[in-house]
C-alpha cells in the first residue's frame, strides 16, 4: 500500500521517501547540500546537513525522537506539528515504512555538538556486533527493557545533519529489484531545479569505474523549462506565481489526546514556469511539495482547464483576423508544443494513496485556475510590444493546430492505401508499387525528375514505389503547420505516405515498409536529405523511431578495371574520394590499369538504369544507412542552427568555424 510495488519502483519508492525528507529540510531554509550514495553491497546511503532528527525523549512514549521517527506512524515532524509549512510527507510513515522494509537501517545524527546512532533490523531497534566492515547478516541483539541511542563521538561546533543507510529486506523485495541509477539522477536533477541552490550529488560505487554527478541550478523552474525544451521558441519562458486560501476540516489531536474535527484556513502557493515552442509534443511536470506528482491530480486539471478556457477566449475575441470560422479549440490544440512546470506549495495535501501520484485536494484546482487566469488575462491584454508580439505568434501556432486537426480528420480516409479503382486522389507523379504487403514495400523520394526516369527503368515495380521531389522542399524547422500542409512537396509525401502528420500520425496505416531518401551524393544532395528528414523528424517521428526511414548511399566513382586478353572488364563502385584513392593505390600494387577519366556520378541521373539497379536500389548488392532518433535529432539542431530564426547562433557559427575552411573548397 505504502510503496506500490516490491519490485525496483517500490525498492526507489523507499528511496525517494529518505531523500524528501532531506530535501524538506532544504526547503525549510536547513542546509544546502545531499549526498546519495549507491553501495556496491547493495546498500543505500543518503546523507544532509539539516537539523537532524531530534536526539530527546519523547514524553508520551518515553522514546528518543530518532526511534519515534523510524519505528512508529504518523510521528514525522510533518504531522500536524508545525515544523514544516508545507511538505513532502503526508502521513508520517515514510521513514518508518522503509525501516520496517529493511533487513537493516543505520542512522547517524549529528546535533549538539555530539554524533548520535541506532540501528535497527526489520524494525527493530538493537545493536549489531559488527567486525569491521557493516553487513546485514551480522549478528543482531534487539533491546530487551530500554532503547538506547549510542554517543559515538563529537560533531564540530555548528555542524548537524543526519545519515541514514540501510540495506532492503530481499524477503520483502523480488530478486531483481535493484536501485535504477538513471531514475535516481532524473529525480535529482529534477529536485536541484525545484529547489534552487540545493546541491544533489548521485555517487555509484556498484561499478569497478565509480560515477558521480552532482545537480545544482539556480534558476529554479524557469531553467527547468528550458531543460525540457528541445524544440525552438514560440513565446519566451512565461513565469506565473500566486497565491489563493481555502479552509479545510481536518482532526487536530488536543492535549488530552482526542481528536476533534477542527475547521482550519490553508494558504496554496502557486508557480508556473511554461512556454510553447514549434513542435507538436506536450512536456507537463506536475509537483505538489517538491514531490511529483505524474498522474495529475486537481492542480493539473485546473491548469489545463482555465488554459483552454482562457486561449478560447482569446480566439474568440480575434475570430476575424485569425479565420477560425465555426470550429472550437480543444485541449490538445492548446497543448501542442508545450512545455510547462506546474508546482504548487499545500500544507498536508491529500493524494490518492501513499505513493503521492494523484494530488486529490479539491480547493487547489480553482486557485490555480485563478492565479493562471489573472496573469494571462494581463499579458494578453498588455500593451508592451514584445508582449503583443509572443500572444499574436501563440495564438496563430494554435489555430493553425486547430486547423491541422480539423483538416487531418477530414481527410484521414483518403490517407489510408487506396485500390485501384480509386487510386486517383493520390498525387499523379507517385509512381506506385503493385504488392498490398506492407512490410515488403518500399517508397523511394527520389531528387527529380531525371533520377525518376532512370529509377523507374531499375526499380522492381512489384515492392518498389517512387515519388520524385522537386529540388528543395520546404524548411520546416520555421515553417508553421498551415504553411507546411499547404506546400505541394510536404502534402504530397504525407499523403502518399497515408498515415496523417502530427498528433494524428498512425503509423499502423503507413502504407510502405520503409522510407528511403534517394538524393544526389553531393552537397545540395545532403541538403535536401537533412531537409526531409526534419519533416520526418517533426511530423512522422514513429517512422524513424522504428527504424523505417533509410537514406540511399549512391556511389560516387565508377572504376573499370581493364583485365588482358579476353576476360571481361571488372567494375567497382567507390563511395568516398578517401576509398577511391585507396582502391587505385591497391590496383597499381598489383600492377592492374584501369579506364580514365574515372567517372565521377554528379547525380543520380547520370546512371543508367543498371547501374543504377545495380548500386543503390537492388536489395542484393544496395548499401543503405538506417536514420536512427540521434541522427534526426542531430540534422534537427544543425538546421535550427544553419536554418532557423535565431541570427545570432548561426553569426557565432560561422565566426567560430571560419578557421576550419580551406580555400580550396570553395568552388568560386
Amino acid at each position: 500500500m505504502y510503496i506500490g510495488s516490491n519490485g525496483s519502483p517500490g525498492l526507489m519508492h523507499c528511496l525517494w521517501e529518505i531523500i524528501d525528507n532531506a530535501v524538506d529540510e532544504a526547503v525549510a531554509g536547513n542546509g544546502s547540500k545531499i549526498d546519495i550514495i549507491l553501495h556496491a553491497d547493495g546498500s543505500v546511503e543518503v546523507h544532509d546537513k539539516g537539523r537532524g532528527i531530534p536526539v530527546d525523549v519523547e514524553p508520551r512514549t518515553g522514546l528518543t525522537g530518532v526511534e519515534v521517527v523510524f519505528t512508529k506512524l504518523h510521528a514525522g515532524g510533518k504531522f500536524g506539528g508545525g515544523s514544516y509549512a508545507a511538505s513532502g510527507g503526508l502521513h508520517g510513515v515514510g521513514a518508518s515504512v522503509v525501516n520496517a522494509l529493511s533487513e537493516r537501517l543505520d542512522v547517524e545524527v549529528d546535533r549538539g555538538g555530539k554524533t548520535y546512532a541506532m540501528s535497527f533490523h526489520r524494525g527493530e531497534p538493537g545493536n549489531f556486533a559488527d567486525t569491521g566492515e557493516k553487513r546485514p547478516d551480522a549478528p543482531f541483539t534487539p533491546f530487551q527493557d530500554k532503547s538506547e541511542l549510542r554517543v559515538i563521538g563529537k560533531a564540530p561546533r555548528g555542524v548537524t545533519g543526519t545519515r541514514i543507510r540501510y540495506w532492503a529486506d530481499r524477503q520483502i523485495f523480488t530478486k531483481d529489484a535493484a536501485f535504477q541509477l538513471p531514475d535516481l539522477e532524473t529525480r535529482a536533477r529534477q529536485t536541484a531545479f525545484l529547489v534552487p541552490g540545493l546541491e544533489l550529488v548521485v555517487r555509484d560505487e556498484r561499478a569497478e569505474e565509480k560515477n558521480e554527478t552532482s545537480y545544482h541550478y539556480e534558476g529554479g523552474i524557469s531553467e527547468f523549462v528550458e531543460y525540457l525544451a528541445s524544440d525552438a521558441p514560440v513565446t519566451d519562458t512565461w513565469r506565473i506565481q500566486g497565491e489563493g486560501t481555502f479552509k479545510e476540516t481536518v482532526p487536530v489531536l488536543q492535549a488530552d489526546g482526542h481528536m476533534v474535527a477542527t475547521e482550519v484556513e490553508r494558504v496554496c502557493a502557486v508557480d508556473i514556469a511554461m512556454r510553447w515552442g514549434t513542435g507538436y509534443d506536450t512536456t507537463t511536470r506536475s509537483f505538489v511539495n517538491i514531490i511529483a506528482t505524474p498522474k495529475g491530480g486537481t492542480h493539473q486539471q485546473g491548469f489545463e482547464q482555465e488554459l483552454l478556457k482562457v486561449l478560447r477566449t482569446q480566439v474568440e475575441q480575434n475570430a476575424r483576423r485569425l479565420k477560425v470560422g465555426n470550429d472550437k479549440l480543444e485541449k490538445d490544440d492548446v497543448l501542442a508544443g508545450l512545455t510547462a512546470v506546474l508546482t504548487v506549495n499545500v500544507p498536508e495535501p491529500q493524494f490518492e494513496g501513499q505513493t503521492k501520484e494523484v494530488l486529490g485536494t479539491p480547493a487547489v484546482r480553482q486557485i490555480v485556475a485563478q492565479v493562471l487566469r489573472k496573469d494571462l488575462g494581463d499579458r494578453f491584454s498588455s500593451t508592451k510590444r514584445d508582449d503583443k508580439s509572443q500572444a499574436v505568434q501563440l495564438l496563430d501556432k494554435i489555430v493553425a493546430e486547430m486547423k491541422a486537426r480539423v483538416s487531418a480528420r477530414a481527410h484521414k480516409e483518403t490517407q489510408r492505401r487506396k485500390n485501384a479503382l480509386e487510386s486517383s486522389t493520390l498525387p499523379t507523379k507517385l509512381v506506385d508499387c503493385r504488392t498490398n504487403d506492407v512490410e515488403r514495400s518500399e517508397l523511394f523520394i527520389v531528387e527529380g525528375d531525371s533520377a525518376l526516369g532512370t529509377a523507374k527503368n531499375a526499380r522492381n515495380s512489384e515492392f518498389q514505389a517512387l515519388l520524385p521531389i522537386r529540388g528543395k522542399i520546404l524548411n520546416v524547422q520555421k515553417a508553421s503547420v498551415g504553411d507546411m500542409l499547404s506546400n505541394a512537396e510536404c502534402a504530397s509525401i504525407i499523403q502518399v505516405i497515408g498515415a496523417g502528420s502530427g498528433r494524428s500520425f498512425d503509423i499502423d496505416a503507413a502504407r510502405y515498409g520503409k522510407v528511403i531518401l534517394m538524393s544526389d551524393a553531393d552537397v545540395d544532395g545532403a541538403h535536401i536529405r537533412t531537409l526531409l528528414l526534419t519533416l520526418f523528424f517533426r511530423y512522422m517521428r514513429p517512422l524513424i523511431e522504428q527504424g523505417r526511414v533509410f537514406a540511399a548511399v549512391p556511389p560516387l566513382h565508377r572504376v573499370i578495371v581493364m583485365n588482358p586478353g579476353s576476360k571481361p572488364n571488372e567494375t567497382i563502385y567507390t563511395y568516398s574520394e578517401q576509398e577511391m584513392h585507396a582502391l587505385l593505390t591497391k590496383l597499381k600494387k598489383s600492377g592492374k590499369r584501369w579506364h580514365e577519366p574515372i567517372q565521377r556520378y554528379k547525380g543520380l541521373g547520370e546512371m543508367d538504369a543498371e547501374q543504377l539497379a545495380t548500386t543503390t536500389m537492388d536489395r542484393g548488392g544496395r548499401l543503405l544507412r538506417r536514420v536512427r532518433m540521434e541522427d534526426a535529432e542531430a540534422a534537427g539542431r544543425v538546421f535550427e542552427l544553419l536554418m532557423g530564426n535565431e541570427v545570432a547562433p548561426r553569426r557565432e557559427f560561422i565566426i567560430e568555424s571560419s578557421d576550419r575552411l580551406s580555400r580550396e573548397a570553395i568552388d568560386a
